[in-house]
């Protein structure tokens, strides 16, 4: 069965042309060009993937990405003219996957989407519960907790955390981190993976500007210290 994708965008031309080329490529593309009814058309088609334009009538994209998070797990790429780099920190910041700016050709637009659906299926099913002072990290059960109270991640910032604690004690490099939690298309937008250290830092840190946790390893990479 293949991949059920929702396309938010009001521009109709563009929009159909998404989803020739995504049927094409033998995904099923479902079209819904008014914002407001985003949330409900995801309910209906349990999506594995969602592309979300930003500038929407009626309600905006960043408001829409925060709904649909509420009633759906499936990674959100956001689609948009929208180029500056607040704009793409913003979008990532609300726990989008990705980020692709308009205009975008077709191998851009299926390469983004394989990514994101390639990550979403090897998120699932790690076991292991990581435990280090303030920090408990239950990968199995998504919960995450920092001095005993539940800490709430997004997908992303969950992932990154997810890869840092399988090699725990370990220095990972940049590009091993962006290639696991962004995709191989990614490896070198370093800017991506520091900014979310820097949210991870906030949420599991007692003082993010000086990390006891997760460390830089200068000119490498980064490193969860060893489980207790």
């Amino acid at each position: 069965m293949s991949e059920r994708i929702l396309i938010v965008e009001d521009d109709g031309t563009l929009a159909n042309l998404m989803r020739i080329q995504l049927e094409h490529d033998g995904y099923q593309a479902v079209i819904c060009s008014d914002g407001a009814k985003a949330v409900e058309q995801a309910r209906k088609l349990d999506p594995h993937l969602i592309l979300l334009d930003i500038l929407l009538p009626h309600v905006d994209g960043w408001t829409i990405c925060e709904e649909l998070q509420r009633v759906t797990d499936a990674p959100i790429i956001f689609t948009t003219a929208l180029g500056a780099e607040h704009n793409l920190s913003r979008g990532m910041s609300l726990g989008a996957d990705d980020y692709i700016i308009k205009p975008f050709s077709r191998k851009e637009l299926l390469s983004r989407v394989k990514a994101a659906l390639h990550r979403a299926q090897r998120g699932g099913g790690q076991k292991t519960v990581y435990r280090n002072g303030r920090l408990v990290a239950d990968l199995e059960n998504h919960v995450i907790q920092v001095d005993g109270k539940n800490v709430p991640l997004t997908p992303l910032e969950f992932k990154l955390l997810a890869a840092l604690v399988q090699e725990a004690g370990n220095v990972i490099p940049h590009a091993t981190l962006l290639d696991q939690v962004w995709g191989s298309e990614h490896k070198d937008q370093r800017q991506y993976l520091k900014l979310y250290i820097w949210y991870l830092r906030q949420k599991i840190e007692a003082d993010p500007t000086h990390p006891t946790m997760l460390l830089t390893e200068r000119g490498v990479g980064y490193r969860l210290v060893s489980p207790e």
